[in-house]
């Protein structure tokens, strides 16, 4: 458009708006393929990508917990089965690893259980929690164990379903009733309610298990409770040869640790025979090396 009146100079810079403005117009059409812009027309071949304005994003493989560290995952994991599940001290793992070929230190041997137990206790208990949830739990046996931490003892709360594996583990300064709700709660939350629930005499059982609404369930008997106190054993030869422990996290962290790798290699061995037990231990040894892979 020409403006009206206007000299010579303003004549031409109308004429140059004009022709820029064509200019983009032309653009924004040649851009444009069928009502859809040319950067898009990928997604016409895909109706299920229709009406999405945002590009599609990759899915990204899980970094490897293991990539700073120069051993490789099988070494990792076999230094962390043979500290966690057998009575053996730092410098123990460090002979016997020596012995074939692997030379490390014992403080190493602290970082990669500090680091990777809990990554493959975790795993383990997803995995077996997803696989029971299909079964019924018919009775679990409840107890606590003291704990000497620096001359002070502490509660190992501990529960156990009716073929031995340990459900639970869980670690306080007293065994009232409040320490009692919060472990049951922490258990019934994760693994649903049983049946029946064995335990002691100690009295913090019922007036939590009344809170819960449960009493009901409670069954006291003086060898009815035998079942976790020897699972109990397990943890006591492992805490000898630790030299016992020096703070509750230190704990705390290793109980949960030691309790579902012993529950992944309980394989029942005397209860079955031994081309069956033979077998079982081969699963379980193929599926520890899957762990965090």
């Amino acid at each position: 458009m020409r403006l009206a009146g206007g000299t010579g100079e303003q004549a031409v810079v109308a004429d140059a708006v004009e022709a820029f403005g064509q200019d983009v117009e032309q653009e924004a059409a040649d851009e444009l393929v069928g009502g859809v812009p040319s950067n898009q027309t990928h997604r016409l071949a895909k109706p299920w990508l229709w009406g999405r304005d945002k590009r599609m994003t990759r899915l990204r493989k899980p970094a490897s917990p293991f990539r700073y560290f120069n051993s490789s995952p099988e070494v990792i994991r076999l230094v962390v089965l043979m500290y966690v599940r057998f009575p053996l001290s730092l410098r123990n793992v460090e002979d016997l690893l020596f012995e074939r070929g692997i030379d490390i230190c014992h403080e190493t041997v602290r970082l990669w259980w500090n680091r990777f137990g809990p990554m493959f206790a975790g795993d383990i208990r997803r995995q077996r929690v997803n696989r029971m949830r299909g079964f019924r739990h018919w009775r679990w046996h409840l107890d606590e164990m003291y704990v000497k931490l620096n001359g002070e003892m502490v509660y190992l709360w501990r529960a156990v379903d009716q073929e031995g594996e340990v459900l639970e583990s869980y670690v306080t300064r007293t065994r009232d009733k409040a320490a009692a709700l919060t472990f049951m709660k922490k258990a019934l939350k994760r693994h649903g309610a049983p049946d029946r629930i064995t335990t002691d005499g100690l009295r913090s059982y019922r007036a939590a298990m009344n809170d819960l609404g449960n009493a009901d369930r409670q069954e006291i008997g003086r060898w009815a409770n035998n079942r976790v106190e020897n699972s109990h054993l397990s943890f006591r030869r492992r805490e000898r040869a630790m030299q016992r422990f020096r703070q509750m996290k230190t704990l705390q962290k290793f109980a949960s640790v030691h309790a579902n790798i012993h529950n992944h290699f309980s394989l029942e061995r005397h209860l079955i025979d031994r081309q069956t037990y033979r077998e079982r231990r081969s699963a379980a040894l193929a599926e520890w090396q899957l762990l965090i892979s």
